[in-house]
């Protein structure tokens, strides 16, 4: 266990601080300097010792996540900074917000709340996904969208890739390829990345051939489409924790949609081995918990717990952590860096289950304990 200092020793939030440990990925022990919020050289004159013998993580990525939006739609910005605040708590210091109808830019000035990456609004169409989530629009309307909402987020574009069909009573894709590939290109033309909601096999297979850089969730893929996204780097961000509510999702269509209730349960069924593969074969893999709407915020380290299950547990960890801070073109812990870190009281590598008890969060060099 580490030794840990109280906030009655601490001669301010902004310190400045010492911190000494073993510094992941690296594994190696070191002393970290902060101070004005950066990491920095030392030894820092008055520096208070706020943490010895844990191991420093760069602070949890949470790919995935919503803020801003609840089971109907947009919530009120309180309640948006409360779903931010429970995030950072559960030690999740940098955000890519997946779609949210509410813009949180305002955020941004507030340094106690988790840095946050949007990807503007989902993009959907009328009744081909949850009321009140996306901003709907009509076939041949796509690219025009994503241009839209390229310039509201901060280089991300999500697309609703697949859902049900009414008329079909099954998954089905959004937009014809052509279309799609179309609006991916006039992304990458504004300097944004696009990634797609895809729980099917047919969307996800169009969608990457079409040039898109992401899928989310992925229970779809094939063995040829698994190789291609390997090929072409494209990410994954699972969202295992979501993936296990699929049962559920299906008996709640069960009585409506048959075939749709028998699809989402045999997508489930097998996703640990279809994700398992996709490892496998090289597919850059990051930590999403798709909080927000039915997920609960602050839930990185059931995320983390599920990844591991295939792969190792520093896999996981790194795919909520320094991984997916490079992937995102955010730092780690070098000199010059934002003090974003957690520290945790065993060595997650051996058990992921130790980044449920983060004993210090440390945001903009400022500490948060829960």
């Amino acid at each position: 266990m580490s030794e840990r200092h109280g906030h009655d020793e601490q001669p301010g939030e902004n310190g400045p601080w010492r911190l000494s440990g073993v510094l992941l990925p690296a594994g190696e022990p070191a002393e970290l300097w902060v101070a004005d919020g950066m990491i920095v050289p030392g030894p820092v004159a008055g520096a208070t010792s706020i943490a010895r013998g844990g191991w420093i993580v760069p602070g949890f990525v949470d790919a995935h996540c919503h803020v801003g939006l609840g089971h109907g739609g947009a919530v009120t910005m309180d309640t948006a900074r409360e779903q931010a605040v429970t995030d950072r708590d559960g030690g999740t210091l940098l955000i890519r917000d997946a779609g949210s109808p509410v813009d949180t830019h305002a955020f941004d000035h507030d340094p106690r709340l988790p840095r946050i990456i949007r990807a503007g609004r989902h993009i959907a169409r009328p009744k081909r996904y949850i009321a009140g989530y996306a901003a709907e629009i009509e076939p041949g309307e796509l690219v025009a969208e994503v241009e839209r909402q390229a310039r509201s987020g901060d280089g991300w574009v999500k697309i609703v890739g697949d859902w049900i069909d009414r008329c079909l009573g099954d998954l089905a894709p959004l937009w014809d390829p052509d279309e799609a590939a179309a609006a991916i290109a006039r992304a990458h033309q504004l300097g944004a990345r696009v990634t797609a909601h895809c729980f099917a096999e047919e969307s996800v297979a169009q969608l990457v051939e079409a040039g898109i850089d992401g899928i989310e969730h992925g229970t779809g893929m094939s063995e040829a489409v698994i190789d291609q996204m390997a090929a072409r780097g494209v990410a994954l961000v699972p969202t295992m924790i979501n993936l296990a509510t699929f049962d559920r999702i299906a008996d709640a269509g069960q009585a409506k949609y048959p075939v749709y209730a028998a699809h989402m349960r045999a997508l489930g069924a097998r996703h640990r081995q279809v994700l398992a593969a996709a490892r496998e074969a090289g597919v850059p893999i990051y930590a999403g918990t798709d909080a927000g709407g039915t997920i609960g915020h602050g839930r990185i380290s059931d995320e983390i717990a599920a990844l591991a299950t295939i792969g190792s547990p520093e896999f996981a960890v790194g795919a909520a952590s320094w991984r997916a801070r490079s992937w995102l073109g955010r730092s780690g812990l070098q000199y010059g860096a934002s003090a974003d870190l957690v520290v945790l009281g065993a060595d997650p590598r051996s058990d992921v289950n130790v980044c449920a008890n983060p004993e210090l969060i440390m945001l903009r060099g400022v500490p948060h304990r829960r």
